[in-house]
């Protein structure tokens, strides 16, 4: 099959097309011709307007509902979503039932998605169910697939376990993940611990909780000389802290949620309980940290930090609802609003491609002749508002129903597939 898409824009450092506006012939998912005014010679023509290209971006860490919990997210409705949103490729939690924390469960997740437009790249869990106790077989979960190990939202909070996980992987250069946050310190709180929670009359969450967490895994990643990843750092002195430790020569990379880019704990004086995520909303001084991190490549990458989950656990009273947000399908555009002009929008667009690529140790990628087609097409500037039509995930969880966005997904080509955005 044939597709000749006219007049985008290329945006791919490591192409000698970078910033050039042209025609991309894919034959059978390969791209065999780049150039200006190419003849259609049977091709299926696409105009997609005042479009960019890049390679195709990749989210970091999202998590699905299949096995067990398809009722807020099965591989169908997550690909679709993960689609609309620009991605074709897709870092997926362990945090279904039965886990993620073997191999056949690795192998799952690769079978039921075989055919589907977005490529699954599991990860799978550090400890067995979850529970913080006994480690998990990585290496054969490697070996059937997976790209990583973490045990998702829930934080490793056994630094023992920890340390031998960084150990293990250490034998065959594996990555550990971990989204800090000491449960001790936590506690039960609801959003983060500030004027806006004391003016709630709500327990805070501290942004020491988090601090702390990292300090932890930053001398343990020291000891191992391992690979760690720090996922969706949230507080400023988390980034600094991360900062130093690159400067330092740690094996360490860390990730920012993409809702933390855009909004803030003011944003939950509300009481919306879809603005309650982990990590929570932080102050304005956080969010420009981490800006300031994402442009000194403190932070590597933006991750949508998916978290499909149905009615019944959002509209309840903010402190009785269950954290989390639907946000594969308006990750870019949220991150693109968020940066404004901070960041150039090669930058940006960095941190959906090379980043994660990076961080998983994928294979490189280029716009060039003879290269697989797996390739992103969007609208950089684009002003749109966000409908519940555009939230494509099962769940509709979404603090941004009614939010003006910047920068819009056109569609995605892995391949030999083709799917738009709307």
């Amino acid at each position: 099959m044939q597709r000749l898409f006219r007049a985008v824009k290329i945006m791919n450092p490591g192409s000698e097309w970078h910033g050039q506006t042209v025609d991309i012939r894919v034959t059978d998912g390969i791209l065999a011709e780049i150039g200006s005014g190419l003849s259609l010679d049977g091709a299926e023509e696409i105009h997609l307007p005042k479009a960019s290209v890049s390679t195709g971006w990749i989210d970091l860490e999202a998590t699905g509902g299949d096995p067990g919990f398809e009722h807020r997210e099965d591989i169908a409705s997550l690909t679709k979503a993960a689609a609309a949103g620009g991605f074709t490729k897709v870092g997926l939690r362990p945090e279904t039932q039965p886990v993620i924390h073997d191999k056949s469960g690795v192998s799952y997740l690769l079978q039921q998605s075989r055919f589907a437009p977005v490529d699954l790249l599991p990860i799978g869990a550090v400890s067995k169910n979850l529970a913080g106790a006994e480690i998990t077989e990585m290496l054969d979960m490697r070996a059937a697939g997976a790209v990583a190990f973490s045990d998702g939202s829930h934080s490793i909070q056994h630094a023992g376990l920890l340390l031998r996980a960084l150990l293990y992987a250490k034998t065959f250069d594996g990555l550990i993940m971990n989204q800090p946050q000491e449960a001790t310190i936590a506690g039960k709180g609801q959003l983060h611990e500030g004027i806006v929670s004391t003016m709630l009359g709500m327990r805070g969450i501290p942004s020491l909780a988090e601090e702390l967490m990292i300090e932890r895994d930053l001398r343990l990643l020291e000891y191992t000389d391992s690979r760690l990843h720090l996922s969706h750092v949230s507080t400023a002195n988390g980034v600094e802290k991360i900062r130093e430790a690159k400067a330092q020569g740690l094996r360490v990379t860390a990730s920012v949620a993409a809702l933390n880019l855009l909004l803030t704990v003011k944003d939950v004086e509300s009481f919306d309980s879809h603005c309650k995520v982990l990590p929570p909303l932080r102050e304005e001084s956080d969010r420009q940290a981490l800006l300031e991190g994402l442009k000194d490549g403190t932070i590597d990458c933006i991750s949508s930090n998916h978290t499909p989950l149905e009615l019944e656990t959002k509209h309840l009273e903010f402190a009785y609802a269950d954290f989390g947000a639907a946000t594969i399908s308006t990750a870019f555009a949220t991150a693109r609003k968020g940066v404004g002009d901070f960041l150039t929008e090669e930058e940006l667009i960095a941190k959906f491609t090379s980043g994660p690529r990076d961080i998983f140790q994928l294979e490189s990628s280029s716009i060039a002749v003879g290269e697989y087609a797996q390739l992103t097409f969007y609208q950089y500037d684009k002003n749109w508002s966000v409908a519940l039509q555009d939230i494509h995930s099962r769940s509709k969880n979404s603090p941004l129903i009614g939010t003006e966005l910047s920068g819009c997904p056109l569609g995605i080509l892995n391949g030999d597939q083709f799917v738009t955005s709307k």
